[in-house]
């Protein structure tokens, strides 16, 4: 076999190594290109964008169905995981059912454009905010990431609405524009919008965009599910490796094994035993 010569330390680092298992980033079904176009114009400008009704009546019902099996009895430990909201955490070891909602075509579509290829899952839970929840401190999603703002996002997420998102039953809370500032922390003058939208939508915000779940003043609870993107050379939140077991991501999908790790960004990150970590998933 003859063995690949490199010019270059450049062409080495973007070269795609792998032989059996070539990268599969993009391959998703096709979004009219116009449609992201739109999409991104308003993302660049505000830091987030709502899209409506993108999953069916059916996907919402079995969501809920298992988030009311699943969701633990206990509630947040702090004013940031939620002191009255519910968090499902290792959600692909307990069921697939949010999966469609990770891979959509067009929140990855979305994501081809902010991001380099193989980016990676960084969180997914389902959340349920209960009433009489105070809002959520005012965060940005990558800010654990010790680099200096302004700069670009190392991440980007999605928030479903499994539920209306109301006023007053916690809609998450953004403020437009954000992503784009340095050094400087929120104030009380800043304009808090809330991603107000009927069950089956989505929010999509950049990881540089300040924001945070809102105040349940209402007597119904808000359900959500979350899913966290970041670049393919950043560390994830989860350790997915350790909380989704092989027999697990077997039965997930090319695009979700990709996301979840089993997938190597040029020229080598995320190899085992240095071989491709798809290896692993062979019978």
């Amino acid at each position: 076999m003859t063995s690949k010569i490199f010019e270059d330390v450049n062409e080495y680092r973007h070269s795609d190594l792998a032989s059996k298992y070539r990268s599969t980033a993009g391959s998703q079904q096709d979004v009219d290109a116009s449609v992201i176009d739109g999409l991104m114009t308003k993302l660049e400008r505000d830091g987030y964008v709502i899209i409506d009704k993108l999953i069916s009546e059916e996907q919402l019902q079995r969501i809920r169905s298992e988030a009311k099996a699943l969701l633990p009895p206990l509630t947040g430990r702090n004013n940031f995981e939620g002191e009255k909201t519910q968090r499902l955490y290792s959600v692909i070891e307990k069921t697939l059912c949010c999966n469609p909602l990770v891979e959509h075509p067009l929140i990855l579509g979305l994501l081809d454009r902010i991001m380099q290829p193989n980016y990676l899952l960084s969180q997914l839970q389902m959340i349920n905010i209960l009433p009489g929840e105070a809002q959520q401190p005012i965060h940005y999603d990558d800010g654990f990431y010790p680099i200096p703002r302004p700069r670009p996002p190392y991440g980007a997420a999605t928030v479903w609405a499994i539920e209306d998102f109301t006023e007053d039953n916690g809609a998450t809370v953004a403020i437009p524009g954000s992503h784009h500032w340095g050094d400087r922390l929120p104030s009380a003058d800043d304009r808090q919008v809330s991603a107000v939208m009927p069950a089956g939508s989505v929010i999509f915000f950049l990881g540089t965009l300040w924001h945070g779940g809102g105040e349940n003043r209402s007597q119904h609870n808000r359900l959500a599910v979350t899913a966290q993107y970041c670049e393919p050379w950043c560390r994830p939140q989860e350790n997915f490796s350790l909380s989704t077991s092989i027999p697990r991501v077997k039965q997930c999908s090319e695009h979700i094994q990709r996301l979840l790790g089993y997938s190597i960004h040029p020229p080598f990150m995320g190899f085992v035993d240095g071989k491709h970590p798809k290896r692993l998933l062979e019978d």
